[in-house]
């Protein structure tokens, strides 16, 4: 599988980043089949947040054993300063980790989140605080679940010098010029600034309404596998590390064997791509 330089950190992170949603609601009898494949595909970035169900706790038997083969990045969802230093902990100990390479602020969609998380006393502080304790290496941020999530990244950046970013991007989004824009933009300043790139969202189709939930997804994922495939060649051509992997288990080995058969697209074929976009409802408008 391809790996791509996760900037300024100087990882080489597979293009595939496992996306620790999947194992929200595993046991660890199912959780440790679907390690071993992503232990042979050779992904070597792992995303997972508190938030996530029992993703931390089932994770925590690999990364004791296999620390070493994996760069992983955490998250805080509180506000506070003193909340995301306990938060932090509390992961550590459920991964059976001494350190994070990345801890990030999660979930930041507006700027007034923006703000209460880079005030005086916000979870900045203490993220700041846990890389001069060497509990993490480097920062990041998360989020942008609206129109206005580029934009606010933007700002983000502005503000405070971000490790990485992860935010949505897929042909569907794309297709809205407003959104286009302000996320070319985003990537332009991440590349200028060295920054390192996740995506989410990338397969994602459309927001569930009143269909039933079907998948351990946020949103109603593709599940055909030309479908994901072309959804993920297209977030792959563009100038980011990564995508995180969708948080359902069943879809996981399709979409690992899709970073893996990932073919880039040329201007043509993308802008092609965003048209077919074009006739389908975005997940956010």
């Amino acid at each position: 599988m391809e790996t791509r330089r996760f900037g300024r950190t100087g990882h080489m992170s597979t293009v595939a980043i496992l996306g620790s949603y999947a194992f929200s609601k595993a046991t660890q009898a199912e959780t440790d089949p679907v390690m071993e494949q992503v232990i042979e595909a050779g992904v070597n970035h792992i995303d997972v947040a508190p938030s996530y169900g029992l993703a931390e706790e089932r994770l925590g038997p690999w990364l004791a054993r296999e620390r070493d083969r994996f760069f992983l990045g955490c998250k805080t969802g509180e506000r506070s300063k003193a909340e995301a230093a306990a938060e932090l902990r509390r992961s550590l100990d459920r991964l059976q980790v001494d350190h994070f390479d990345l801890y990030q602020i999660h979930g930041i969609t507006s700027i007034r989140q923006l703000d209460e998380v880079t005030q005086t006393g916000g979870a900045l502080e203490a993220i700041i605080e846990a890389r001069e304790e060497g509990l993490t290496r480097f920062i990041g941020i998360t989020g942008g679940h609206s129109l206005k999530g580029p934009a606010t990244f933007t700002e983000a950046l502005r503000r405070f010098d971000f490790d990485s970013i992860l935010f949505p991007l897929n042909f569907i989004l794309y297709a809205n010029p407003g959104y286009r824009k302000k996320a070319e933009e985003l990537l332009a300043k991440c590349h200028e600034g060295d920054v390192g790139t996740m995506i989410i969202k990338s397969i994602a189709h459309g927001a569930w309404g009143d269909q039933p939930q079907s998948h351990n997804t946020w949103y109603r994922p593709y599940t055909n596998p030309d479908d994901i495939q072309r959804a993920v060649n297209f977030v792959l051509s563009q100038n980011v590390t990564g995508l995180c992997t969708a948080g359902d288990m069943r879809l996981l080995p399709l979409i690992l064997q899709a970073c893996e058969n990932f073919t880039a697209l040329n201007e043509a074929g993308q802008e092609e791509t965003i048209a077919a976009g074009s006739k389908h409802k975005p997940l956010f408008e």
